[in-house]
């Protein structure tokens, strides 16, 4: 299957510099897939760069997963339709997010153990993350349109945040901000964690659906990646939208590695879209690399800039999941 090299998109009125080449072949392609079997859906899948090992949400329980060989190296059970996977290394502790259960499992690292529970207020927790500043935990509310703010020392939620959407994925600068994509609003919601206060929601159109959010701090630059197609740039100063470039539709994640300035955007269909980054407001699309048709979450590894993607060769809906399988992405 061939590789496509897409057209650079223009942001801005300038006139063609040298970044206005026509766009660079990529370096980039499929280095291994494990087979890694297994009934269920899946989610999101998170990195642990200390362990070398991925964390992926697969419904009634965590899959762990050596980054390394691919080898499935113990399975968490007892999770209730399993969303998400947020690590805090300070305190050897992942927090997974409860679909079914309205609750956070929380998760030994060194034994790969459930220790305890957290019960949240809100409905069918999804996503979650860390947010350094503060030192809590937020799991997005999909079924409640809220955050549930939880303090991991004290192991309890200790509020929870309106917003006016469905909360998707989310990102910390850890300086007190997180941004989260609003799903059915087409929108993006900027949080003061000092206040635990909506302070700003920015529109993100074309965008419909935004899923996967990334976070440049050195540009202060906000990627979200939309089920119409999009990846949209905002500035995370003012909410200006600075550029859109054509992705796959139906992504469910992107990540963006500071140190080559790529963004990685896997799409349901079957591709994994590599943009690279001209500047903080100039995008050159690179290539869609092919996959697997349902391939649509990813963990980067920034150390090495390995992209990590899963996915299913049937994966259809009624149907039972079957041929799991690990996607490495690396550069040549």
């Amino acid at each position: 299957m061939k590789h496509f090299a897409w057209a650079l998109v223009l942001v801005g009125v300038l006139s063609p510099p040298a970044w206005a080449a026509a766009p660079p072949a990529s370096s980039y392609h499929v280095a291994s897939t494990y087979p890694l079997g297994g009934a269920g859906g899946w989610d999101y899948v998170t990195f642990d760069s200390a362990a070398n090992r991925l964390f992926i949400a697969r419904d009634n329980r965590v899959m762990v997963v050596d980054a390394r060989t691919g080898k499935i190296t113990r399975e968490i059970p007892g999770i209730k339709h399993a969303h998400g996977v947020a690590l805090v290394p300070a305190l050897r502790r992942a927090y997974v997010t409860n679909g079914h259960g309205d609750d956070v499992s929380v998760i030994n690292l060194e034994t790969l153990t459930t220790v305890g529970h957290i019960k949240v207020d809100g409905k069918n927790p999804d996503a979650v993350i860390y947010d350094n500043a503060s030192g809590h935990v937020l799991a997005m509310n999909g079924d409640s349109n809220s955050i549930s703010v939880i303090d991991p020392q004290l192991g309890k939620e200790l509020t929870t945040i309106a917003l006016v959407g469905n909360p998707e994925f989310a990102a910390s600068d850890g300086s007190g901000n997180v941004y989260v994509n609003l799903e059915d609003k087409g929108e993006l919601a900027h949080i003061d964690t000092k206040t635990n206060a909506v302070l700003r929601n920015w529109p993100l159109a074309p965008c419909e659906g935004p899923t996967g959010l990334a976070l440049d701090q050195s540009h202060q630059r906000i990627f979200s990646v939309c089920a119409n197609g999009w990846l949209i740039v905002t500035d995370a100063t003012n909410g200006h939208q600075v550029a859109k470039i054509a992705v796959g539709k139906d992504p469910d994640a992107v990540a963006y590695d500071a140190a080559t300035g790529m963004i990685f955007s896997p799409s349901r269909t079957g591709v994994l879209n590599i943009v690279r980054q001209i500047d903080a407001d100039h995008y050159q699309a690179v290539e869609a690399l092919p996959t697997m048709k349902s391939v649509r979450t990813l963990a980067l590894d920034e150390t090495h800039h390995i992209v990590y993607l899963v996915g299913a060769k049937v994966a259809e809906r009624g149907k039972s999941v079957s041929g799991f399988t690990l996607f490495v992405v690396k550069a040549r």
